[in-house]
């Protein structure tokens, strides 16, 4: 067997990133932990994911001039996440009503219903919705 089982996201702060992605996106806190950086400075280490999901986040606050600037700009300002819901309406007005950005208005196309929104750091994700 192999799968991903974390993705990091650089984020500014924890507290606000977990409340974003609980409170808004509706994932679960699967940890929030002490830690120290390679260097032995204090650090958390942060994981949340969405409900029944194998696959998580990592949200690592940013660490230094280099990873900050990284804020936000992970995948070089393209959609480089992709949560997909079953039901993309109930989804998305959720969201929106949490106070997600929404960067785009949602379209169909032929892998299904589709919204582009930022994440706490302004990444830039798709809400995708079945085909």
């Amino acid at each position: 067997m192999m799968h991903v089982e974390l993705v990091a996201i650089v984020v500014e702060d924890y507290d606000a990133a977990i409340r974003f992605f609980v409170d808004a996106l509706g994932f679960e806190l699967i940890e929030d932990s002490p830690a120290a950086t390679n260097e032995g400075r204090p650090k958390r280490w942060v994981t949340v994911r969405p409900p029944g999901a194998t696959t998580g986040i990592l949200l690592a606050r940013a660490d230094g001039e280099y990873q900050t600037v990284a804020v936000g700009n992970q995948v070089a300002g393209r959609v480089g996440f992709f949560l997909r819901v079953d039901d993309f309406d109930s989804a998305y007005d959720r969201m929106a009503s949490a106070g997600v950005e929404f960067v785009t208005e949602p379209r169909t196309e032929t892998y299904g219903r589709v919204a582009v929104f930022l994440d706490i750091a302004g990444n830039r994700w798709d809400l995708l919705g079945t085909p």
